[in-house]
């Protein structure tokens, strides 16, 4: 088979390309570990950095369910919590015995103090926005916390 003088032409300018840039990306490799102690190659950096910014969407969607998450658990405590406690005040009542009021029931005053705090998280969080009108989680999650009677 004969071969055309035009294709070999341009098989050696490939072969010469190629080894051109292979002793350009040497002398890259050789400079950047002098330069950059440590492994910290710029390339591999950048690389880390793009693999980060990918990460975050997921990081992101789970942050929103564990925040959902954790409202919830909130919402239920607080809803059977309350409404045992008035029943057990109404069953005091009924009962004739001494009934324990918000005051003097220490259990009673903590839970609200965490779920204040919670409250209060939510709202700086709320307040923290730069965009007003936002469908910020946390602005959707402290609207969704159920008042105590």
């Amino acid at each position: 088979m004969e071969r055309n003088q035009a294709v070999d032409g341009l098989q050696s300018l490939f072969l010469k390309a190629n080894r051109d840039l292979s002793e350009v990306h040497s002398k890259l490799h050789k400079e950047f570990q002098q330069i950059y102690p440590d492994h910290a190659n710029p390339m591999k950096l950048v690389a880390r950095l793009k693999k980060i910014e990918e990460e975050m969407s997921s990081l992101k969607d789970q942050c929103t369910e564990l925040l959902t998450a954790k409202q919830d658990l909130i919402d239920k405590a607080r809803t059977l919590l309350v409404g045992n406690r008035t029943m057990l005040q109404r069953l005091q009542a009924s009962t004739g015995g001494p009934t324990t009021s918000d005051e003097d029931d220490s259990a009673y005053l903590s839970f609200n103090q965490i779920i204040d705090e919670w409250a209060m998280q939510v709202k700086s969080s709320k307040e923290d926005e730069e965009e007003p009108g936002s469908n910020d989680i946390n602005q959707l999650l402290f609207s969704a916390i159920v008042q105590s009677n």
